[in-house]
């Protein structure tokens, strides 16, 4: 008997959330050459970020620990691209 596969969320992981979060409010965006997140360096965009975060975590996972991990990313993220070279990004 054929069954239905379970649909899997479109966000696997709570980092993969964050990064859609913080890109969602304006605070993280991609760079077009390499696809790595680049901070926006925008203090609203952050806040707003983690007042989602707070307001509306994942499933299972507690206002604090959702905001901690919008944090977790924002700290490793920089506003360069690591790839940065003088001709692109």
């Amino acid at each position: 008997m054929l069954m239905p596969k379970e649909r899997r969320p479109v966000i696997r992981t709570l980092r993969g959330w964050a990064v859609s979060m913080l890109q969602e409010a304006g605070a993280i965006h991609e760079c077009e050459v390499h696809g790595w997140a680049k901070d926006r360096a925008d203090p609203h965009a952050r806040e707003r970020a983690l007042d989602i975060a707070r307001r509306h975590p994942p499933d299972g996972i507690s206002p604090d620990e959702a905001a901690a991990e919008v944090r977790d990313v924002l700290d490793s993220v920089g506003d360069t691209c690591p790839e940065y070279r003088d001709d692109d990004c």
